[in-house]
């Protein structure tokens, strides 16, 4: 019996360009977890992206090329932060 071993993919670069506080495009998006007018969540190849503000409209969402358009005033980023081996909660509990 053969086992084929499967490449695993090699993680896309992941860039954050903000223009104005107005515009953002972001890279390396693998999934949006959420959104509404004053948060998104984003998933990317460096950790789960949070965008704060108002008005918030995403204008394009490729996950195949893994890009992603917001528009609106953006007021805040951020990293949630993923400890080595899961959350703190599963590992609290293994």
């Amino acid at each position: 019996m053969l086992y084929e071993e499967k490449e695993k993919p090699s993680p896309r670069p992941h860039n954050v360009i903000m223009e104005d506080r107005a515009r953002l495009s972001v890279t390396g998006v693998t999934d949006v977890e959420s959104f509404d007018d004053r948060q998104i969540v984003a998933r990317t190849s460096k950790g789960s992206l949070i965008i704060r503000g108002g008005e918030l409209h995403i204008d394009q969402l490729s996950l195949d090329s893994g890009e992603l358009a917001v528009t609106g005033l953006i007021t805040d980023l951020g990293y949630e932060e993923t400890a080595p081996g899961g959350s703190l909660w599963s590992r609290l509990f293994k």
